[in-house]
Order: structure tokens, then C-alpha cells, then sequence
């Protein structure tokens, strides 16, 4: 029941994922948010009468009691946006999740690549997902994508071949399988590699869940392929994700024939970088560096720091952009001494560095 407090307060009707870290960082942890009075609630901004009705009803309690019994009984686990394995990446976008279910091993910090495309991919599209996703793999990179049919699994089973790291993010909960045929494949990722989802347990795979999927993988990755994808493909709200998030784009150019080939080749008239080799991926990372070929390309610090939900907030502000002292105050639900202290205490842990000027980075 560890997370009882977690899960009650995300079932609250009308709280998001802003409203939920917006919650923490006046009020440090779930329990003391559910049980504060309305009059302290309403002290925050964007917290409306409808949710804290939702809070003080207690209607929330019957699903938190039973996720955490599903909980016990499905080898998943959450981790928390302030734990030390929550990956930093996803600081970087708009809505970070507050918590993730997690089978396998989630790093906080590991050089990843998504690949994602057709569920209807050629035999091209296939093979050459395939070979790029083990070129990676061999090179240390983790790979990302949606484990959906054609081009998903084909990069998941790639990096898992080469002996490498794969995550898997899921437009479902984490204890179903979807598509049923990958079952093999599930146990794989869960044994080797690692599977997330913020959707609860039991969650149906239903179309409206896999575009906000989408956002996780490319907040996972320093960069979004995408190998084979239609021009209305869901592929391309992945790499349109990407772009929103600063990541960089790479597309492998198709037959011209092939509807399959239309977003891609879309793409790289907008500007993403052509693929034909695992070498034109590498090259536009900033951790790549020409070594001997039986040594690992990457070998990314270690940032397996955990936060407070007050240093969260801060550590999220500096994710986008370097900012000013003042200007943290501003944006956050803390005082001005709060906010020192925190960036005294984040500065400690080596998760962010001051600039002149009182302006402060994410280390």
C-alpha cells in the first residue's frame, strides 16, 4: 500500500498531471494533500470547488484500494516523478507523468533512441528497422518504441537480439498484452529490457491512449526515427512530439510507390535527417565519439539523484531552459526562500549548476 496515497490522488476527477505536481510542491506528498482542508486547496492555483469536492468525497479510495491490490499481484511497480530511477528526460516535456508502472528495469538516465512506424510495414521497412535497431544496440544506445505490430516490434526485437537494452511504452496497462501475438515478446521486454505505461492496470489498449503514448517515447529519447509511416500515421504526432521537444528527427527514405513511404520522404523534405546508416543517427548525438570498435560508444554520467516534489518543480523549469532566480520564484508555488534552499539542496546532488547572473541550468 505503499503508493495508495499516489494513486488516490491521480483518480481524483479533473486532476492532470500539472494540477497533481502542482499539489505536491505546496503540500510535499499525496496524503497531506488529500487530507488538507479545502481552504488550504483552494490556496493553489488552478485547483477549482469540482476537485476538491473530488477529494473531500473520498470516492477515490475504493480504486486506490484496488490498484494496489492489482498492484500486488501483477510484478508492477510504480515509480514516482521524485524517485531516483524516474527518468530525467521526461522532465523536458510539457506534462510529465507523476508516476509510471514499470516492469523491468527503468534507468533514470540512459542514451535512447525511438524508432517507431507502420504496423503494416513491408518487408523493407522490417529488415530495415532490424538491422538499424541492433547497429544501436551494439553501440549501447537503448532503443524505444511502441511494441506495436510491424516496425515496433521489429526495433524491440532488434536491440534485444544484439544483447542490448529496450523499453517498451505502452497505449494500455502494463499488465495486458496487446497485440496478443507479442506475448513472447512481453516476457522478453519485461526480463531484459523494461515496460511502462501511465495508464492504470486493466487499462484497454483504446485509440485515444496511443497519441498520448506517443509523448512518452519521444520524452524518453534523445532522438525519434521513424522508419515506415503513412501521411496520417500515428508515427508522425511522434515525431511531431519530438520536434515540440527539442529531440532530433531522422527518417529512412522509402519507395516512392509505397503508401507506407509517404511520411517518411514528408519528412525529409521538411528538414529530418535522411537514414541510410546507423552512422547518421550517431553522429548527431552529443555523446558519440569515434573509439575502437570493440568499445561501447556511450557511457552516459550517472544521474540516479532523487527529488523532493518542491526540487521536482524546480528541476522541471530548468529542463526546458536555463533561468533566472526570480524568474523560478515566479513559476512555482514556493516562496522565495523555499527556492534557494531547494537549489542549494539540487546543486548538492549534482542535478543543476549555477550560471552567472544568478541564472541556474540542469547540471
Amino acid at each position: 500500500m505503499e503508493y495508495y496515497y499516489w494513486i488516490g490522488l491521480k483518480a481524483v476527477p479533473g486532476i492532470g498531471n500539472v494540477a497533481f505536481r502542482r499539489l505536491l510542491e505546496r503540500f510535499d506528498s499525496p496524503e497531506i494533500v488529500l487530507k488538507a482542508s479545502p481552504a488550504d486547496l483552494s490556496g493553489v492555483r488552478g485547483i477549482h470547488p469540482g476537485v476538491i469536492e473530488g477529494i473531500k468525497s473520498g470516492a477515490w479510495h475504493r480504486f486506490a484500494e484496488e490498484e494496489c491490490r492489482k498492484l500486488e499481484t501483477s510484478a508492477a511497480r510504480l515509480v514516482t516523478y521524485v524517485s531516483h530511477d524516474y527518468p530525467k528526460t521526461l522532465f523536458e516535456i510539457p506534462d510529465p507523468p507523476p508516476f509510471l508502472y514499470v516492469k523491468g528495469e527503468l534507468r533514470s538516465h540512459e542514451l535512447s533512441i525511438a524508432i517507431v512506424g507502420s504496423r503494416r510495414a513491408t518487408s523493407y521497412g522490417l529488415l530495415t528497422t532490424g538491422k538499424l535497431s541492433e547497429a544501436l544496440a551494439g553501440h549501447g544506445v537503448c532503443v524505444v518504441s511502441g511494441m506495436a505490430r510491424g516496425v515496433d516490434t521489429a526495433a524491440h526485437k532488434g536491440a534485444l537480439h544484439a544483447g542490448g537494452r529496450s523499453i517498451g511504452v505502452l497505449g494500455c496497462g502494463v499488465d495486458g498484452i496487446y497485440p496478443p501475438e507479442n506475448r513472447a515478446l512481453f516476457e522478453q521486454m519485461a526480463a531484459k529490457g523494461c515496460l511502462v505505461s501511465e495508464f492504470p492496470l486493466g487499462t484497454q489498449p483504446l485509440a485515444e491512449n496511443f497519441p498520448r503514448r506517443n509523448r512518452i517515447i519521444s520524452g524518453l529519447s534523445s532522438g525519434v526515427l521513424v522508419v515506415e509511416a503513412a501521411e496520417k500515421s500515428g508515427s508522425l504526432i511522434t515525431a511531431q512530439y519530438a520536434l515540440e521537444h527539442g529531440r532530433d528527427v531522422f527518417a529512412v527514405p522509402g519507395n516512392i510507390s509505397f503508401a507506407t513511404s509517404r511520411g517518411c520522404n514528408r519528412l525529409i523534405k521538411q528538414g529530418a535527417k535522411l537514414v541510410d546508416c546507423v552512422e547518421d543517427i550517431l553522429e548527431e548525438l552529443p555523446e558519440y565519439a569515434r573509439v575502437s570498435a570493440d568499445t561501447p560508444l556511450f557511457q552516459p554520467p550517472p544521474r540516479t539523484f532523487a527529488l523532493t516534489p518542491k526540487e521536482a518543480a524546480i528541476y522541471e523549469l530548468l529542463a526546458c531552459s536555463p533561468l533566472h532566480i526570480d524568474d523560478i520564484i515566479s513559476q512555482t508555488e514556493l516562496t522565495a526562500g523555499e527556492v534557494s534552499s531547494m537549489l542549494l539542496h539540487l546543486e548538492l546532488k549534482g542535478a543543476v549548476t549555477p550560471l552567472p547572473g544568478t541564472h541556474y541550468a540542469v547540471a
